[in-house]
């Protein structure tokens, strides 16, 4: 009986399952809900994300993933297994060969932590690749030609900024300002001018709805409902998107002058064909209103959005699963 394929793009934020010959069949976010006492998962996934902020003292609503690495291993594991499970990549009689992303930038032992997770849900062969390099592939970049191309993957942990050429990564940079960076920046202002106490699942909402890093790239109001710090009962304010543009200033500008440094730090002939083919946005954080003009105006380099930013990277697993005989090595 044949073994299946399986890419894995184990975000922070979501986990994305590719299945060789049948495309993209998992999309859950990275939650595990875990009953305090028996330690015994109650959830995983969308169920366990419905959860987050809303449990009793005896449940526990975790994100195993912190930064693009492993914060809670039996968590990780509890959580792979049961996606593994769902998609039937692994039955009695065979064993999966699973293809699994990781930000470039950690280290071996975050590497080895994450092989070990893959291989102890009873993976036959788990291979590492880099996640600028997936999002790149699964971008419709050609990267095998001696030519310079400029990725910059936001996570939901971690933005991987990245200049491939000849299939390798030849100048990269991994920082921990990402989606995650951007809740906190939106719960953080709320919190400090109207004194109003919202969550993580609020914060994720006004974010996608009137999220906006580049001026006059949106104007829109939405009504957020929070805590009243300081009566302690529930409150509601309305909030523009030139607001949200001020919280989110400084974690963008730290993207843009991490991309600043990565070009500059590149070969001069590979700079040359950036300027000719220009940048691709990827993940999630490419959703975010005004990302490619903020680059642009900044960086005075062409800058586009992949055209499905948040499976970029699932969808390059698929390609190089289907070219797997250049990563087994």
């Amino acid at each position: 009986m044949f073994s299946k394929d399986i890419g894995i793009d184990l975000g922070t934020a979501n986990v994305l399952i590719h299945v060789k010959g049948e495309g993209i069949v998992l999309n859950e976010p990275s939650v595990v809900a875990i009953d305090n006492d028996t330690k015994k998962p109650l959830a995983v996934g969308t169920k366990a994300h419905e959860m987050l902020g809303r449990t009793p003292g005896k449940v526990k609503a975790i994100r195993p993933l912190k930064d693009g690495v492993i914060a809670d291993f039996d968590a990780t594991e509890i959580m792979l297994n049961h996606f593994i499970k769902e998609v039937n990549g692994k039955t009695f009689l065979s064993k999966p060969r699973i293809l699994i992303c990781c930000p470039s930038n950690i280290t071996q032992v975050e590497k080895n932590a994450i092989k070990e997770a893959a291989e102890r849900t009873g993976a036959k062969k788990v291979f590492l690749e880099e996640e600028p390099k997936v999002a790149a592939v699964g971008a419709g970049m050609d990267i095998s030609l001696p030519s310079g191309n400029m990725v910059v993957d936001i996570g939901g942990g971690t933005t991987d900024i990245a200049i491939l050429s000849l299939g390798e990564i030849v100048n990269c940079s991994s920082i921990k300002i990402a989606g995650n960076t951007f809740d906190n920046d939106i719960e953080k202002y709320i919190k400090e001018k109207y004194k109003l106490l919202i969550g993580d699942r609020t914060a994720e909402n006004i974010k996608f709805a009137i999220g906006n890093v580049f001026p006059d790239s949106l104007k829109e109001k939405m009504e957020v409902r929070g805590r009243d710090l300081i009566t302690g009962l529930p409150h509601t304010i309305t909030i523009c998107s030139e607001e949200i543009e001020e919280a989110l200033r400084e974690s963008a500008y730290i993207i843009v002058n991490t991309a600043k440094f990565v070009l500059e730090q590149t070969p001069p002939e590979l700079a040359a064909d950036i300027i000719d083919k220009g940048i691709v946005i990827t993940g999630g954080g490419a959703l975010i209103k005004g990302f490619d003009q903020l680059l642009n105006y900044e960086l005075k380099v062409p800058v586009r959005i992949a055209n499905s930013p948040l499976t970029c990277v699932v969808e390059g697993t698929g390609i190089l699963l289907n070219n797997i005989h250049l990563i087994d090595r």
